[in-house]
């Protein structure tokens, strides 16, 4: 055997090592799950008469152990409910396709698309370094920079392409830096500036619903279990959410840089490595101009469809103007600037237009069919009764303060989305979380949107959310480093959230503690 055959076996051995522990998990994921599953099923009798609650338990326990230990991928996991509720008696499957498509999903393939745009001319980049040259010469100017960047991107585009565009900018960023400053180690500066922009992708995702995709998750599901429940408009979301981003995007900040500040002083340093950088993209393009100009116009669209409505402040929204304002949402005005941007010319292309199905094809599928799987999860637990079942048993919650009901759901919700996907894990939960919000005596609302956002409040492992995998990826942070950092993170997110939730639950979301709305009763 010659040397490079003795390597390349090498090389083998440990990919399969390494491969190991993760093929383990998943065939002990796969025989729990269908273990639990046919326990519950055969077993159990929740509802005495009502074989459709215990079902619909069953699929539920299997895809949370499949979604958790990936035992498949999680889009197929998310497939099930159209095979095993008709089967089993739950759901007809008509009902169960339709609810794989809704207006929700729109909303992400509009949002999606529009990304796709921007990046396909290399608009985000612009932004970033524009936004960079304008903030950034201190150390603690350049991570504000980094920082705001980060969360503002987040707000429309995903946050993983948003880390991933940033990356090579802070790499060539702390190069830099280490040619201008010798002598000076800047490895722990550095270290902070990959956090804070992981950190601050996620925080910025939280302001919007496109910002994150379980942000899409929460009103679908709400319309599901309740159909009167009220509209949770984009600028419903950005006005009680934003107050959030910001808040923890400041504590990130103070978190990072008291951390990871660099021990000694840089000096006076310029702007010129950003400037060139930026002038090394030259003159705005054509086609970059109309994206931008598309994508203001679907901001201000989408932020003013239904209108302003705090403390009796009134701002009426532009869907008036038709004769059914209601038939107009979120979702047709995403796919109407989606239509555009498949209708503008491309100068620089022959032929071309700004958007081409070559780059749309890029979506990402499998996040669709893992929302349309949630979705139909929701729909079993309240057509079979199982929604109202986990209420019944939660009514001992009755009497207990509903602050502390959802300080508890938060702090959950932060640190089960550490081990498991955060979408799955929001799908799963939030029909229970309903449920405990009614048995409680409280307006779902209350619990729901929280827990939605505390499902983005994972900061410590790599596994917890793309961005942080993506910055674990540089081989520039030990795990213990992310662990100690994202603890205290994740501590301060789940304050905030119930400070916020507690300070403009009321005025945003007409939330009264110990009440339950109209629209959410029998």
């Amino acid at each position: 055997m010659d040397g490079t055959s003795s390597i390349s076996c090498y090389h083998c051995i440990s990919e399969m090592k390494q491969q190991h522990p993760v093929m383990q998990r998943k065939y002990i994921g796969f025989s729990l799950g269908l273990t639990a599953f046919l326990v519950i099923l055969l077993f159990a009798d929740l509802e005495p008469g009502k074989p459709e609650v215990t079902a619909t338990l069953a699929v539920a326990t299997l895809m949370a152990v499949w979604w958790i230990s990936e035992t498949i991928p999680l889009a197929v996991t998310a497939l099930l409910p159209l095979v095993l509720f008709p089967a089993l008696g739950v759901l007809d499957g008509k009902a169960v396709s339709e609810v794989y498509f809704n207006h929700i999903i729109f909303i992400f393939i509009g949002g999606f698309i529009m990304a796709l745009a921007m990046e396909k001319w290399n608009l985000h980049r612009r932004i970033a370094l524009k936004l960079l040259v304008m903030i950034g010469v201190s150390p603690g100017r350049i991570l504000v920079g980094f920082m705001l960047t980060s969360a503002f991107l987040s707000m429309w585009i995903s946050n993983t392409a948003t880390t991933m565009m940033m990356i090579p900018i802070v790499t060539s960023i702390v190069a830099s830096l280490e040619e201008r400053l010798p002598g000076k180690n800047i490895t722990r500066y550095a270290t902070g500036l990959l956090l804070a922009i992981a950190y601050s992708a996620s925080v910025g995702g939280m302001s919007t619903l496109v910002g994150s995709p379980t942000n899409l998750v929460c009103p679908r599901i709400l319309t599901l279990l309740y159909p009167n429940a009220p509209d949770i408009s984009f600028t419903t979301w950005m006005i009680f959410a934003l107050p959030v981003s910001l808040i923890l995007l400041v504590a990130v900040w103070l978190v990072i840089y008291l951390k990871f500040r660099p021990r000694e002083k840089w000096g006076q340093l310029d702007r010129a490595h950003f400037r060139s950088a930026y002038r090394e993209l030259g003159k705005a393009s054509h086609e970059e101009r109309v994206v931008f100009a598309l994508f203001l116009i679907l901001a201000l669209l989408w932020i003013t469809r239904s209108g302003i409505d705090f403390n009796g402040f009134t701002i009426p929204g532009w869907s008036g103007i038709f004769r059914v304002p209601a038939y107009i949402n979120d979702g047709t005005v995403a796919i109407f600037i989606s239509v555009i941007l498949f209708l503008v010319p491309a100068r620089s292309q022959k032929g071309g237009r700004i958007m081409d199905w070559a780059t749309a094809r890029k979506l990402p599928w499998n996040i669709l069919l893992l929302f349309g799987g949630g979705f139909a999860l929701a729909l079993g637990f309240q057509s079979s009764g199982l929604a109202v079942w986990f209420g019944e048993q939660l009514l001992w919650t009755k009497g207990i303060n509903p602050y502390l009901i959802l300080l508890s759901v938060v702090t959950l919700m932060s640190f089960l989305t550490e081990l498991t996907s955060n979408v799955a894990s929001t799908q799963m939960l939030l029909p229970v979380f309903a449920s405990l919000a009614l048995s409680s005596g409280n307006n779902p609302l209350l619990i729901m949107i929280p827990a939605t956002l505390a499902s983005s409040l994972a900061f410590m492992l790599p596994t917890a959310t793309p961005p942080n995998a993506i910055v674990f990826g540089t081989h520039r942070i030990q795990i213990a480093t992310m662990v100690r950092t994202g603890f205290i993170l994740n501590m301060l997110g789940i304050l905030v959230v119930v400070l916020i939730t507690w300070l403009l639950g009321g005025s945003v979301l007409d939330i009264e503690p110990g009440v339950i709305p109209g629209w959410a009763g029998p």
